[in-house]
């Protein structure tokens, strides 16, 4: 029987244990945490789930959350140039967000129940190398340092060696629904963005407040200033911060209930330096490995694309594996082709969002949304569609085509 050997259990890896035990395929999934270490540990992200991956959910049979009330169908926008800043658009089918400390472990628990193996051990890149000895083929979808190291950069595709913000994201209870439900974006120039993200956590509704904050900007204070010092030197340097630069969002705060839904575990402070890196590579002893998920392309969380490519990425493997059981450079061609116009359309579609200073037709772009509601809808619609929008806005040219295509309708 062709075995698989996965390493990584977040999204990517997990999707592709599920879519090989549907083929029937002896998997085994390398992660450094049992599901029960994910529920009780930080917060990891705040990944929205748009309906084209919730489409895979369901061909998947993970797609039903009965117990869970975590979807959304607005975009809510505060425009940070011009003089009339607000906006909105709407998704053709809702989006959906759950704190992935509860869908990471049900995943994990399917994946087993299913028949597939999760291993609990920390590998080395020696130590994966190692596995293709094991498997047919190896798939690492998780991987930072040495590990990230093993699939080179691609210098077309990673114009940054320096994250383009600083991120703060935290889980809070007080702050009052968007209705119709949905993301509220908060752009203002001099400090960056903030995204509302409605949510369901262990309390049940929550909102993620995640800080985009430019590199020696007014709001990077926030991921600066560790929560963990003062906590709540820390909740009124969030309120100062909402005050003075996203007024749309404050209005929604009631201040005494204003809080972390569970203290230090529910905020998660950093930054990111976006990369796309080669799909394999040849190891020494002549095998392969290829790269899913986080390792192959890490994208700034501002437009919701990691989680997203990411299992559109392990959708296209498993559809390569279901049809080729040779794992030579041909295999890893295949899939490099297959999904490359979508991942890199992605990767191109957020790193000309975190410009900085922004590129000229992205405040044309959000100035001619206020008035142009098919213009925000297509632009909304198209975060299930990451090649559509990047025909959209990656010029000037392309987004003058957009707006005389959607004026007056």
């Amino acid at each position: 029987m062709t075995s698989i050997g996965i390493v990584g259990a977040g999204v990517a890896g997990l999707h592709l244990g599920l879519h090989l035990r549907q083929q029937d395929l002896d998997v085994t999934i390398y992660t450094n945490r049992t599901a029960q270490q994910v529920a009780d540990g930080r917060i990891l992200n705040s990944v929205a789930h748009m309906s084209a991956t919730i489409q895979i959910e369901h061909e998947l049979g993970i797609g039903d959350w009965p117990d869970t009330d975590a979807e959304y169908s607005y975009h809510y926008h505060y425009n940070g140039w011009g003089d009339e800043r607000t906006y909105h658009g709407v998704f053709e089918q809702p989006a959906r967000i759950i704190d992935y400390r509860i869908y990471l472990p049900r995943l994990m628990a399917e994946f087993e129940r299913r028949g597939g193996r999760l291993e609990i051990r920390d590998l080395s890149a020696a130590e994966i190398e190692a596995l293709t000895d094991e498997h047919d083929l190896v798939v690492v979808s998780t991987g930072k340092g040495e590990i990230g190291a093993l699939f080179p950069r691609r210098d077309d595709k990673s114009p940054y060696t320096t994250p383009q913000r600083k991120l703060a994201v935290g889980f809070w209870k007080g702050v009052a629904p968007r209705e119709p439900r949905g993301v509220e974006i908060s752009v203002v120039p001099p400090a960056g963005e903030l995204l509302v993200l409605p949510m369901w956590s262990f309390s049940g509704p929550v909102n993620a407040l995640l800080f985009e904050s430019l590199p020696g900007g007014p709001q990077e204070v926030l991921t600066d200033r560790r929560y963990e010092d003062d906590p709540d030197a820390y909740r009124a340097l969030t309120l100062e911060i909402l005050r003075e630069f996203h007024p749309t969002v404050l209005e929604r705060i009631d201040e005494a209930a204003f809080d972390l839904q569970g203290g230090a575990k529910d905020i998660l402070q950093g930054a990111v330096t976006p990369v796309m890196r080669e799909d394999y590579t040849l190891l020494p002893n002549g095998k392969y490995l290829l790269a899913l998920g986080d390792v192959h392309m890490t994208v700034d969380p501002v437009q919701a694309q990691g989680a997203n490519s990411a299992t559109y990425s392990a959708k296209v493997v498993a559809e390569a594996i279901r049809e080729d059981r040779v794992f030579d450079e041909r295999f890893m061609r295949k899939v490099a082709r297959r999904r490359a116009e979508r991942l890199e359309a992605s990767t191109d579609w957020v790193n000309t969002m975190i410009q900085s200073p922004p590129a000229p037709q992205i405040p044309r772009l959000f100035t001619e949304m206020v008035h142009n509601q098919a213009l925000a809808n297509r632009f909304t619609e198209n975060f299930n569609y990451p090649i559509r929008q990047t025909d959209l806005l990656t010029s000037e040219a392309r987004v003058e085509a957009a707006v005389a295509a959607t004026a007056g309708r």
